[in-house]
């Protein structure tokens, strides 16, 4: 099948700048950005390893991740049909089929796709906003991906925690206004907090992104990494982000 008749009306493809592969995309919904990108770097997975990516969206983070590591199967779960269709479509369109699984599916109820216990990693990168926060259609898709319409914090944690094997590791990114909640909610649902990184737009500015790590099961200890600063003061990417887009 050509690259024009994979795609939908109004779709277009992205290169990921990764092994050549590419991802589809529709403007009129939600399009992955540098949080996705960031997560993925920030994640380690191992060889032979299981991965697991929650609020998958299009597929960004366990291709970019099939890439990057030698982690052996992916698995993305996400629940709307649409952005879970282009998911699919896109491992099709890169050959990944054997590597990655895409389900449609609400993680609230992710028991049914997957075996307890059964990743060795998890991902996520989730609606930062809580429902009230804005919310004008709870349908829209952009509204679901950014608004806790359809999972809250405690969800995907509580998710998280029934699918990790014990010691597995869980990476997020998410907002610095909600870190406190983050990190309690994290050690109650028995995921240890193990690292802890700030992004910050620029050097003399606050955060704006937080990419933490967790451990199911983990003891007590919680490393507090260098800051990673997106923009010089020229406004290009500092070297370390440059490096994270061209895949080093």
């Amino acid at each position: 099948m050509s690259k024009e008749d994979i795609l939908k009306e109004g779709e277009r493809l992205d290169s990921l700048q990764r092994n050549g592969y590419e991802i589809i995309q529709h403007p009129g919904r939600f399009c992955f950005g540098m949080d996705a990108v960031l997560l993925s770097s920030f994640v380690q997975a191992k060889e032979g390893e299981k991965v697991l990516d929650l609020c998958t969206g299009t597929g960004v983070i366990p291709i970019l991740l099939e890439a990057k590591t030698k982690a052996s199967h992916f698995c993305g779960l996400e629940i709307q049909p649409e952005s879970a269709d282009m998911a699919k479509r896109s491992v099709s369109l890169n050959g990944l089929e054997e590597k990655i699984e895409i389900t449609c599916g609400d993680l609230k109820n992710a028991g049914a796709f997957y075996a307890p216990a059964s990743f060795d990693v998890i991902t996520c990168n989730p609606p930062y906003m809580k429902s009230s926060a804005g919310l004008k259609n709870p349908n829209d898709a952009q509204a679901i991906a950014r608004h806790e319409v359809a999972c809250t914090l405690e969800d995907v944690l509580h998710c998280v925690a029934g699918l990790l094997k014990h010691g597995g590791r869980f990476y997020m990114v998410h907002k610095p206004e909600r870190l406190s909640e983050i990190l309690c909610k994290m050690s109650e649902c028995k995921i240890e907090p193990k690292a802890l990184r700030l992004v910050y737009p620029y050097k003399d500015r606050e955060p704006n992104m937080i990419l933490v790590e967790g451990r199911l099961g983990g003891r007590s200890g919680m490393k507090v990494l260098k800051p990673l600063i997106i923009m010089d003061e020229s406004g290009a990417y500092t070297k370390e982000v440059a490096a994270v887009y061209q895949g080093e």
